[in-house]
């Protein structure tokens, strides 16, 4: 009769192990997140790069020298790396299935592939055949794109295939389908992804090639796999978007080549991703005429500003607990401007329920946003629509304070850039030298101030 192996509990967060199962891990202290894995011997790890012992340097004789950047030909994807790519680096995209993770790179390496300064590019299959990735390539014209495809889930093969053919950029789609015969569990195992990883950002750096990895994304919209996966990479994107929409984001959450939470807009179409050169179109509503509780703000998105719509919508309650919801923003900062606005400003909404909207699906997370869904709920409580073209933004205090954020001439310039004529902003982002072009600015200091300068003349 066969032995039954040895199991241990592994976390999925963390990767760290424990004889017996436990709600709380020991390793990061998460709930929940101890499954049952088969227990492996510890694997064989690379050899130092040196040979031997790495020598101690000192700081000041390192060479600061920064990095060259490798344009993909994507100008949206470009400018979410930071430039380009980097060699040696090691990227890993994210995103639901069937957002165009795939798509996307495929067209990206069918452009570092071509012109003066083409690259020699390999794709990794590990969920379709290669024949699967020739159609998608003739649907989406790249047909005589050139571009290396291995179909090989094994990483010790894709390994030497790497070592041979020395491509300068490679894409691994997906990480979770790799596995390594050093370890017997199965292929997206925490400690298959986590090894596999490592050992091919090894090898990245060994090699000074371009890896690209592509990771699945749990229900809760967080890559799949060990948290340690990000720690190793040197750049993590998320692909977001809704299916119902041709329009995708992607978001930069880590970039030790570049800014993070950097944003790159694209439109899907028949014959792939484009990029959209003016993403403040898709989050603006176009009304004939101005509508009460709608307000135009300018978020900054890494180094970009957008111009994004918020809308409210107040109304009398038709149950004992009003109702408070914001879509795209949090609902806890929502809870706190209703407070301020009746303690500073005499506003009350106790009996009034509150819906507040981003419009467009995008998620603002910034302060900044505090002033625009102030002003949107006071015009929708009184009815009465802003002046045209105007545009808003300021963080609002506890104390009634409109406090400055950053990036303010940014904010502004883009503004007037897309025809806005008007702004409220805090009294600190006021522009000190000359004003800009067209656009008439209004400044701030406290929240009582806001009511008497939103319909002023």
């Amino acid at each position: 009769m066969a032995k039954a192996k040895a199991t241990v509990f592994q976390c999925t967060e963390c990767g760290a192990t424990a004889p017996k199962w436990q709600g709380q891990c020991p390793g990061c202290g998460n709930w929940n997140t101890l499954v049952e894995s088969v227990a492996v011997a510890a694997p064989t790890r690379f050899q130092s790069l040196s040979g031997g012992r790495t020598p101690v340097l000192e700081l000041g004789a390192i060479p600061a020298a920064d990095a060259p950047r490798h344009p993909t030909g994507i100008t949206e994807l470009d400018r979410v790396l930071g430039g380009g790519t980097v060699d040696g680096a090691v990227i890993l995209l994210g995103g639901d299935p069937g957002i165009g993770k795939s798509t996307l790179l495929l067209q990206a390496l069918a452009t570092i592939g071509q012109g003066e300064h083409a690259r020699q590019a390999l794709y990794v299959t590990g969920e379709e055949s290669a024949q699967q990735v020739a159609l998608r390539s003739q649907r989406l014209g790249l047909s005589q794109a050139r571009i290396g495809v291995l179909a090989e889930i094994q990483l010790e093969a894709i390994a030497a295939t790497i070592r041979e053919s020395k491509p300068k950029v490679v894409v691994i789609d997906s990480i979770q389908t790799v596995y390594t015969e050093e370890l017997t569990s199965a292929p997206g195992s925490v400690a298959q992804v986590r090894e596999c990883a490592a050992q091919l950002t090894r090898l990245a750096k060994q090699a000074g090639v371009t890896m690209i990895l592509v990771g699945h994304v749990t229900k809760e919209g967080a890559i799949a796999g060990p948290r340690v996966l990000e720690h190793i990479v040197d750049t993590v994107l998320y692909f977001e978007g809704d299916t119902h929409s041709r329009f995708r984001i992607i978001r930069a959450i880590k970039n030790r080549f570049g800014a993070v939470n950097e944003l790159g807009v694209f439109a899907m179409t028949e014959k792939g991703l484009r990029g959209v050169s003016n993403p403040s179109a898709l989050f603006l509503s176009q009304h004939e005429s101005p509508v009460a509780g709608s307000c135009v703000m300018v978020t900054l998105e890494g180094t970009r500003p957008l111009l994004v719509e918020v809308q409210a919508l107040v109304d009398d309650t038709q149950s004992a607990n009003p109702r408070r919801l914001a879509v795209g923003m949090e609902s806890t900062r929502l809870a706190l401007l209703l407070a301020v606005l009746h303690r500073h400003a005499g506003i009350a909404c106790a009996n009034q329920d509150v819906f507040v909207n981003a419009v467009g699906g995008v998620r603002i997370a910034e302060p900044a946003a505090d002033l625009a869904i102030m002003v949107a709920i006071v015009s929708s409580i009184r009815n009465k629509p802003l002046r045209e073209k105007m545009v808003v933004f300021g963080e609002v205090g506890l104390a009634g304070e409109i406090r400055p954020v950053h990036g303010g001439q940014e904010r502004l310039r883009e503004a007037a850039k897309l025809g806005f004529t008007s702004a409220l902003v805090p009294k600190a982002n006021e522009p000190k030298g000359a004003a800009i072009e067209g656009l008439t600015t209004r400044a701030v200091a406290r929240v009582g101030d806001v009511l008497a300068a939103l319909w002023a003349d």
